[in-house]
Parts: structure tokens; C-alpha cells; sequence
């Protein structure tokens, strides 16, 4: 157990059972507090890659501000799990993003100050359901059960000297289906925390999401996938195709 798991686990708050209610095991213990939020459009790239559709309403212009989503307690899920995709559907789509893990209360931080709020890293696969509507999609393709998986253990913050370099690679059955970086972004890691702690306040455990790059993969029940982030240890999964009643009663 590391230094900031010590702490974490020591700190009233996140003994508090109503906090740490409906986590699993292997999270509650690297000391999480069981809320993820996940940024949109954070690879240049991928804004590039929707065209004039950011100039038409809705929208009407690209973001300013970051774009968040909320990843719901449902939806976490250890390394090594299985996902179950939904019956009725052909494929997930692999978000690789670098998750960062809040180390001490974030409030209107300066970028310059931004990392020193962070305890650490982790590797995070986001599976969302293949969907058009990019800055408004339904909850319905972002927060099914066990979708966003976290790494098993925190690489402390000391130990990634600079987490805006490092290299990302996404396989699926044992196969390349994925090369990008956390390099290049609109927000780098720090700007990012500063944008989003000028609205909201990061706690302790909390863990903000860089964001996933042009290109994610799509992953088919029976399929196995790995992410490899730099410096961090790799991330795994399954995908499964969902039970349905008749099977289960069979």
C-alpha cells in the first residue's frame, strides 16, 4: 500500500459507508471516492473529425468550456472485468483515457498550480455504446453497468513527470487497433484542471478523465482488450454478450 492509499483510507470521509456504498472492493480500497467525470472533445483531431457540424445548432460554435459527462457508480468496474454488452447490440466503442486522480480539494486552482493537487494516475477504459450525438448523448449509450473500468492500482503522481508525453496504445484481441498520446490536446492535463475547478469543485478520490482520442476502437462480445498507457501499469478487459432471461432460466 502506498503512501496516498495510506492517507486515503485514513481519512473520515471515505470511511464514510454512504461514500463508499455500491464501490467495488478493489477501488474502495486504492481509496476512490466512486465519482468519475469524463471530458469530451479533447483531441483536436476528433473536434476536427465532426466538420461543420460544431457551427450548426445546437451547438452553433465549438465549446469554450469543457464538455463533462458523468460516469455513475453503476458503471464502475475493476480491471479484468467482463463488460456485458447489451442484447440488441453489435459492438462497444474503447475510450483509452488518462485518468487523474484528485489528491487534496480542487477549487479554482491556477494551471500553474493544478498538478500538485493530484495524488496520481490511472489507466481508465470509457465502453460507450456507438452513438452520433457527440456533446449530448444519451445516458443511455454512457452509463451502462460496469462500463468504466479502472486500473488496479495508482501510479503516484511523482512517478509521471510529465503526463502531458505520454504514449497510448489500445489492443483488441491481442492485436494493435489503437496508437495515440496524451500529447497535443486542447487542455493539457493542468489546463484542464484548472478549466474545470473554476466551476466545480474536485474532491478528494475523485478522478477526472483527459479524454479519449480519434479513433477508438470498437470491441464485440468475446473480444479481450488492453490498454497501455506509459509509466502506468496496462489495463484489461473482456466483453461479453448480455444473458438474457430465457438463457438464464435455460
Amino acid at each position: 500500500m502506498n503512501e496516498y492509499t495510506a492517507h486515503m483510507l485514513a481519512t473520515s470521509v471515505l470511511l464514510n459507508p454512504l461514500v463508499q456504498a455500491g464501490l467495488p472492493p478493489a477501488l474502495a480500497g486504492l481509496g476512490l471516492s466512486g465519482t468519475v467525470y469524463g471530458v469530451l472533445a479533447n483531441d483536436p483531431a476528433l473536434v476536427a473529425g465532426l466538420g461543420d457540424a460544431v457551427n450548426r445548432p445546437p451547438y452553433k460554435a465549438p465549446p469554450q468550456a469543457p464538455v463533462l459527462y458523468v460516469k455513475p457508480r453503476n458503471t464502475l468496474a475493476a480491471a479484468g472485468s467482463r463488460v456485458e454488452l447489451p442484447a440488441g447490440e453489435d459492438a462497444y466503442e474503447l475510450g483509452a483515457h488518462l485518468g487523474l486522480v484528485v489528491g487534496r480539494t480542487a477549487c479554482r486552482v491556477p494551471a500553474a498550480q493544478a498538478l500538485s493537487h493530484l495524488a496520481g494516475y490511472l489507466a481508465v477504459a470509457d465502453l460507450s455504446l456507438p452513438h452520433a450525438s457527440y456533446y449530448r448523448p444519451s445516458l443511455r449509450f454512457k452509463v451502462r453497468d460496469g462500463s468504466c473500468v479502472l486500473g488496479a492500482s495508482l501510479t503516484p503522481a511523482s512517478a509521471v513527470p510529465d503526463p502531458d508525453a505520454l504514449a497510448v496504445r489500445v489492443g483488441v484481441d491481442g492485436q494493435p487497433a489503437q496508437t495515440a498520446s496524451t500529447a497535443g490536446r486542447v487542455r493539457s492535463v493542468s489546463q484542464l484542471l484548472a478549466d474545470v475547478t473554476a466551476f466545480m469543485t474536485l474532491r478528494p478520490g475523485d478522478v477526472l478523465l483527459l479524454g479519449a482520442s480519434l479513433g477508438a476502437p470498437l470491441v464485440r462480445p468475446g473480444q479481450s482488450w488492453r490498454i497501455e498507457i506509459a509509466g502506468l501499469p496496462a489495463l484489461e478487459g473482456v466483453v461479453t454478450a448480455q444473458v438474457t432471461a430465457t438463457e438464464a432460466r435455460a
